[in-house]
């Protein structure tokens, strides 16, 4: 069981860390960094366990903080650590799962195995990560396997792991980096399905963001769709992917949502979905709902500058533009470089008329003279525009690549509202991204008393209606657990009689073997009927063997540490605390005072 310690924390939460790379080529760090995300995966699927996504963990890359302060930021009570070594067709993994409460290593375990063994060696870690966390803070269920095998190829998964490397630095050129090794990835393994959903997403972004051809880039990333969607839609990227093409690029609201549901019924805590839903419910206005998903998701992902930006456009399109502020200025500590929060953050300064910050934030930004145009139009009274400025903008819908719709918002709040109307109309018919929100935008807002603004898009989905349609969750027969007080007695007195406990090694697993019992059954037990959680309840057993033999004059010659030992617990540490923290004093004064 590796050595324990005594925990202040109950909660069942976890973050794992960035694994250091330890090969002598520093290039393998597409490897270490995807061994980790795989294992934060693999625990996501545990239900009852809370685990820090993957954007939060890897805020921490590179970065010499204390593990108690990493915990303490993002609210957990363990801390996994460890190290990557890939030689050749072997790999070395350390890992060391640290109590946050104090910083000692509660369970470390080195592992030496051949690549082609990987699969399977995520899975026993994220299986072993899992049982030390319910026997050191209480009962939730196991499945029997974490980790699947998403391709036979070893050489095809290593590509797809450098593909997904480049794709999460998020910039133009290493998503089109990526996208060459998905190709050689499902080159080598035609079916394997991660690699062609890293294909839609990376050709989808291309696209998306003008870096190539948007007709070419969509349909690029809609072929492979087909193809990843053919072989698997279990997986949450099969979501994703759907929901880029039906909200994006096809504005069907009730095809996403429903998708929507069906993914995160089977993905509760996948945060990418968690935040489409908040976004879905967002551009019809469903404010409160939308602000209940992307906090779920902030849960799990308390570092992502995504989630505060999408939290702060909530409260920005409900006119809390002092409250929307200080979020975006959250999301840019986070990510500096995050341009569409610096943007967000240049429309609360106009709403709040912060002339003096509007002027920095607008230098080295595109189009600095539209915004100051826009900054006067709200706060300067300005109200009509030169026909050379209205001429010039006659084109402005075929800029595919304009992140805010300034043009737009300017010619809305001046005496050129008709002009207005027919640009949003351009656009809606385009399905430009950027104004996907327009129904609830305050800078739009002049645009309502005309006829023709409710006529643009209406949109197949009200969150009423389809809330009556989706399925009733099962039922949790957990609670149903037959005969519970006799399945503990038979516990208690297995556990009396055969003393399983002065086995310092005991885990909940061999014991559960011992009984003949699932480990999820005897986990369920122990918490629901005890309140305790396994080390808690076998260390009251040890405890009671410590006293009789500390009591007994035949031991007078044994120390009390070795007595501790003798009873079953592993470590100095743990036993000393959990004797004072049941008995109130010290072991040494608890021996005095029984011989007194």
């Amino acid at each position: 069981m590796g050595e324990e310690t005594s925990h202040i924390h109950t909660d069942k939460s976890i973050v794992v860390l960035p694994f250091v790379n330890m090969s002598s080529d520093p290039d393998n760090e597409y490897f270490s960094d995807g061994i980790t995300e795989e294992i934060i995966n693999a625990l996501t699927k545990i239900d009852g366990l809370k685990v820090i996504a993957r954007t939060s963990s890897f805020a921490f890359k590179g970065k010499h903080v204390d593990v108690r302060e990493i915990a303490r930021q993002l609210d957990v009570s363990s801390v996994l650590e460890g190290s990557v070594r890939k030689v050749q067709s072997r790999v070395r993994i350390t890992a060391q799962l640290i109590n946050a409460a104090d910083g000692t290593h509660f369970w470390s375990k080195n592992f030496d195995r051949e690549i082609e063994d990987i699969f399977a060696l995520q899975d026993e870690i994220s299986l072993l990560i899992a049982n030390q966390i319910r026997e050191n803070f209480g009962h939730f269920n196991i499945q029997e396997q974490l980790v699947s095998e998403p391709t036979t190829n070893m050489k095809a998964y290593e590509l797809f792991l450098k593909g997904h490397f480049y794709q999460l630095k998020w910039d133009a050129d290493s998503i089109a980096e990526a996208t060459k090794y998905y190709e050689a990835a499902v080159q080598l393994d035609p079916k394997f399905a991660r690699a062609y959903y890293g294909l839609v997403q990376s050709y989808g972004l291309l696209a998306a963001w003008g870096y190539m051809p948007a007709e070419q880039g969509f349909e690029i990333a809609i072929r492979n769709f087909m193809i990843a969607s053919d072989l698997d839609k279990s997986l949450p990227e099969y979501g994703q992917s759907f929901i880029g093409r039906t909200f994006w690029m096809e504005w069907d609201f009730k095809a996403t949502y429903k998708q929507l549901i069906e993914t995160l019924n089977l993905h509760p805590r996948f945060t990418d979905g968690l935040e489409a839903m908040a976004e879905l419910l967002l551009s019809h206005g469903y404010f409160k709902e939308a602000e209940e998903y992307i906090q779920k998701a902030m849960k799990v992902d308390p570092l992502s500058a995504n989630h505060y930006y999408t939290l702060s456009h909530i409260y920005y399109y409900q006119r809390h533009f002092d409250t929307a502020l200080q979020l975006i200025e959250k999301a840019l500590q986070i990510n500096p470089d995050f341009v569409l929060a610096r943007e967000l953050r240049i429309l609360c300064l106009i709403w709040l008329n912060k002339e003096d910050e509007f002027v920095q934030a607008i230098v080295n930004t595109p189009n600095p003279e539209v915004k100051q145009i826009y900054f006067n139009v709200r706060n300067k009274g300005l109200k009509t525009l030169p026909e050379a400025t209205l001429k010039s903008w006659e084109s402005t819908a075929e800029d595919k690549r304009q992140m805010v719709p300034y043009e737009l918002f300017i010619l809305a709040n001046t005496e050129h509202q008709l002009e207005a109307i027919e640009l949003l109309s351009k656009y809606i018919t385009q399905k430009r991204g950027q104004i996907i929100n327009f129904r609830q935008d305050p800078s739009l807002e002049t645009l309502h008393k005309f006829d023709a603004f409710g006529t643009l898009h209406i949109s197949n989905f009200v969150l009423e209606e389809e809330i009556k349609h989706v399925p009733a969750k099962e039922k949790n027969t957990e609670s149903e657990f037959p005969e519970q007080d006799k399945q503990l007695e038979k516990l208690v007195n297995f556990i009396e009689t055969e003393q399983p406990f002065l086995n310092a090694q005991l885990s909940l697993r061999t014991l559960a073997e011992m009984l003949n019992l699932h480990p999820n059954k005897l986990s369920y037990l122990i918490n629901e009927k005890t309140g305790m959680n396994f080390n808690e309840f076998i260390n009251q057993f040890r405890l009671v063997h410590f006293k009789q033999l500390a009591t007994d004059s035949k031991n007078a010659h044994l120390t009390i540490l070795g007595m501790a030992y003798e009873s079953g617990f592993n470590s100095k540490t743990v036993f000393n605390a959990y004797f004072k923290k049941a008995e109130g004093i010290t072991p040494g004064n608890w021996l005095k005072n029984s011989k007194g």
